[in-house]
């Protein structure tokens, strides 16, 4: 499991968007660990937890085929590269404002492009088979474009699954729980326990009272607890308790971000950039891994806790149905983060636009592996770069 994720984490560039069109390759294309319908009922499931969506599907696939040390092994597989270079760069800060704008980074971005694509062609002709499920998904992604926030995404979700189950027929495979994580009770309710106590304890350690470990590992952890919507969203959630509060200046918080977007693998992990780039102990690699692991650790509970009672949930014939309505409101949700910040964040020309086809087209209709298309994106930036 650490060494499928570690693949994974070494090549997924893009953002989040990406990470679940990389994840839908590998697990249910190449290896069949699950279906389509089972992937987009996790996609569907963490997209309304807070915290790092791509990440807590990692975290839900490791713990379906491998238990918790499997739910462990894809976290740290997936976060181990990302993390090092950020709390690398954290360390000697003046590195980290070399990479943004590198053409370089364009095509990787390009190379995210055309893996989301691929995605949502695939999961398109498996969710949205027929006529309906396809316009519910248009409108889902237009709401979502003119209404870019956290909640929306989840009311979206909501409203779908209502109407899936006031109008969907009750699918053949309602009782089929094969991909689902399966958590034991008695698991589920230590990590309730745990979730509480740490969301009712540690905002008593407040990092300004409380000062070193305990007090970076409070601030972090409110952090991961309170996001909804994951990736960007954690932004203006870390700049209010760092830059705000003085343990960052603004200029190398920018220049962090800049480095973040940059690397593959999970954005949270800027969390380690800011840890070991702060002014007051603890910093250093130190500080970067205890900042990292308090706004994931959240993650893990929420997972634990979550999946049990959907997995019981699930199998009423009117949850069954409204996942029929919740999974055309997926590729909703993915048609409109493709669209924006994705290709509206990256296409910069034509060249860009034919690139990142290119990218699409091998991939859709050659079913090329995504490192030989990150390597043709880099190769067309470089070129589009040097005319």
């Amino acid at each position: 499991m650490f060494w499928v994720f570690l693949r994974l984490g070494l090549v997924s560039f893009g953002g989040p968007i990406a990470h679940i069109g990389y994840f839908r390759r590998e697990f249910v294309e190449k290896r069949r660990w699950l279906t389509d319908a089972r992937y987009a009922e996790l996609v569907a499931l963490c997209q309304v937890l807070p915290g790092p969506t791509s990440s807590q599907v990692g975290m839900a696939l490791g713990l379906a085929r491998a238990g918790l040390g499997g739910m462990l092994a894809a976290w740290l597989g997936f976060t181990l590269p990302s993390a090092l270079i950020m709390i690398s760069l954290g360390s000697w800060t003046r590195h980290a404002e070399l990479v943004q704008d590198a053409y370089w980074v364009q095509g990787l971005q390009l190379a995210a492009v055309a893996v989301v694509a691929q995605a949502l062609w695939s999961m398109t002709r498996s969710l949205c088979p027929d006529w309906q499920r396809k316009v519910l998904a248009g409108v889902v992604a237009a709401l979502a474009l003119v209404l870019p926030l956290a909640l929306a995404q989840i009311i979206l979700l909501l409203v779908c699954g209502a109407l899936g189950a006031l109008f969907a027929r009750t699918p053949e495979s309602l009782g089929d729980t094969a991909g689902l994580p399966e958590v034991p009770a008695r698991t589920a309710q230590a990590a309730l326990v745990l979730l509480v106590l740490a969301l009712v304890l540690l905002p008593v350690a407040n990092p300004e009272l409380a000062g070193g470990t305990v007090g970076t590992f409070a601030r972090y952890f409110r952090v991961g607890a309170l996001v909804f919507g994951g990736g960007h969203v954690v932004l203006p959630l870390l700049e209010a308790s760092v830059v705000a509060t003085g343990a960052i200046p603004e200029h190398t918080f920018l220049a962090g971000y800049g480095a973040a977007q940059a690397v593959p693998g999970p954005l949270f992990t800027f969390a380690g950039f800011l840890g070991s780039a702060a002014n007051t102990a603890p910093n250093g690699p130190w500080g970067g891994l205890v900042a990292l692991v308090a706004i994931f650790a959240p993650s893990f509970l929420l997972v634990t806790v979550a999946l049990p009672v959907w997995r019981f949930l699930r199998t009423h014939p009117g949850v069954g149905r409204a996942l029929v309505g919740i999974n055309a409101a997926v590729v909703g949700l993915l048609l409109a983060a493709w669209l924006n910040p994705l290709v509206a964040g990256t296409i910069r020309g034509p060249a860009d636009a034919l690139i990142a086809l290119a990218g699409a087209w091998v991939l859709i209709r050659w079913s090329w592996p995504p490192w030989l298309v990150v390597l043709g994106t880099l190769l067309g930036a470089a070129a589009e770069h040097l005319i």
